[in-house]
């Protein structure tokens, strides 16, 4: 057991590491497009037009590969070997590299009536232009298909670091376009560049699937036994994970009609921060734990399983709780200091950093859904995830109605927090039953946890003041304000957290030592 813990400490912060470079390109590139296009008509446009393939694969596929195929190619793995799962895969790949295909010939078609249906708030001028972007990005399906497809098969068999580098492959292709291109080409090289970039992220994967053996085989048998079953998996769980990618299309209409469109790109900017900041710590965990989820489930092992469940919402509330709180407090130098700069002006940054603020008050939600739904596709039950998905939508949507028009983008990202809040409980409830995975000593925890991080959240809102008392306004200035506010924090929550004795200390810094080794030797 304390192999295993060191191993996952070893993978999780190793591809923490790698998520993060990964992370902070896609910020370096939300920064270019912020300063070149800000949230104008060119920039809602491009955004609105990006979302929507990604959209679509996340509705009908991503599901599939992320929850349904793993755990079924790895029982094939440990019960029929290798052959066959590599025959399974490739069943699987040639499966949706024809559905992608058939969706982007549609989408390409339809693309006037999508625009329509997604961004109904656009003038003319900028559905024209979305929809122009929108055919050209249709082709991104098919390549995030075959990307995900590599993801399940790698991680599978142990291997996260490369798919954990697709999106480092992605952005630097968008960021190099960016740098020298940008300028000739405006908004519609960048949509080609951003084509380029997706593609980028299936080719990266082909030499470690060549190095593990994996060798693609057109093959399709819809017969086969193996993918009937992740087929049936995959209803319930397409579903179940349809809360993210429909919330944000929810969020993106009705934005639409805000700031004569302007709110699509606000919701956009704040929703790349948060998912940056969140997104390393949780899907990291989650992407490491979810394999080994399903080789317990496998292996009858309920005891282990139980325990890795606990000890991960553990060690990540450990981390989310300070963080929530933290991006709250410092969303608009945040904000600044990313964004505001060119054609981003005071007005991009008042809206974009509200937004922020009520983002943030989903992570916990955030995290706590990511882990249980894993644990429940791991144990191949998609009912639960499927219920919380649909409760979730519906939550998001009648807060998206009663809030836009008192509180524009900060009612949409109080939406989206509130629903992936409501979904996280709804996962909660039946897991508890089944598997006892909070305990008093868990309870406990939380609350040093909470205690810790109020004395920072105090401490970062009389460090923030005292020092942008001696500053004014500048980029070095909400620089400086940030860091010492940041620092002064981490601090505080540190010591707190050795006083009060909170065990999930020693996981974090085991993963923090990984991550500042890692860049050391780098």
């Amino acid at each position: 057991m304390e192999n295993d813990s060191k191993s996952a400490v070893k993978a999780a912060g190793l591809m923490m590491v790698i998520t993060l470079i990964g992370k902070i390109l896609g910020l370096v590139r939300e920064m270019f497009l912020a300063g070149n296009f800000s949230v104008g008509m060119e920039a809602s446009a491009f955004v609105a037009a990006s979302q929507i393939p990604r959209i679509f694969f996340d509705v009908v596929f991503a599901s599939a590969i992320s929850a349904s195929f793993i755990p079924v190619f790895n029982e094939y793995m440990k019960k029929k070997g290798k052959k066959e799962a590599f025959l399974l895969s490739s069943n699987f790949v040639t499966l949706i590299g024809i559905l992608t295909t058939i969706i982007t010939v549609l989408g390409i078609i339809f693309a006037p009536y999508l625009t329509t249906l997604f961004a109904r708030g656009f003038d003319e001028q900028t559905a024209a232009l979305c929809t122009t972007l929108l055919r050209v990005l249709f082709p991104t399906t098919i390549f995030t298909g075959i990307a995900f497809s590599f993801v399940g098969i790698l991680q599978s068999m142990d291997e996260f670091n490369v798919p954990a580098a697709m999106s480092i492959a992605s952005n630097l292709v968008i960021i190099v376009y960016f740098v020298f291109f940008n300028d000739r080409f405006g908004v519609y090289g960048l949509t080609i560049a951003f084509l380029i970039g997706w593609a980028m992220q299936a080719l990266i994967q082909i030499p470690s699937l060549m190095k593990k053996g994996y060798k693609y085989k057109f093959y399709i048998n819809i017969k086969d036994e193996g993918l009937k079953k992740i087929l049936v998996l995959m209803l319930p769980v397409m579903v179940g994970t349809w809360v993210q990618p429909i919330n944000l299309a929810i969020n993106t209409n009705f934005a639409s009609g805000l700031f004569d469109g302007s709110g699509v790109s606000a919701i956009n900017y704040a929703n790349t921060v948060y998912s940056i900041i969140v997104g390393v710590f949780v899907l990291s965990i989650a992407n490491v734990i979810f394999p080994r989820l399903s080789r317990m489930s496998i292996d009858k092992d309920g005891e282990s399983f139980s325990k890795t469940i606990a000890g991960t919402l553990e060690a990540m509330a450990f981390l989310i709780i300070p963080m929530t709180l933290g991006l709250m407090i410092l969303s608009e130098p945040v904000i600044k200091i990313i964004y505001q700069r060119g054609k981003f002006d005071d007005f991009a940054t008042e809206i974009t950093s509200r937004a922020l603020f009520y983002f943030s008050l989903g992570m916990p939600g955030f995290g706590v859904q990511n882990i249980l739904s894993r644990a429940f596709y791991a144990r191949q039950k998609g009912k639960m995830p499927l219920i919380s998905g649909l409760i979730s939508i519906g939550v998001n949507v009648l807060l998206c109605i009663a809030l836009t028009d008192s509180m524009d983008v900060g009612g949409l990202a109080i939406a989206s927090a509130v629903s992936q809040t409501v979904a996280a409980v709804i996962l909660f409830i039946p897991m508890q039953k089944e598997s006892k995975i909070i305990t008093g000593a868990f309870v406990k925890e939380i609350i040093k946890m909470c205690i810790s991080s109020v004395f920072m959240a105090v401490t970062v809102v009389i460090i923030r003041k005292w020092v942008a008392g001696f500053l004014d306004d500048g980029l070095i200035s909400n620089i400086i304000i940030a860091a010492c506010s940041v620092m002064s924090g981490m601090i505080i929550y540190g010591a707190c957290a050795i006083i009060l004795k909170i065990n999930s200390m020693r996981f974090s810094i085991g993963i923090a030592s990984k991550i500042l080794k890692r860049g050391g030797n780098s």
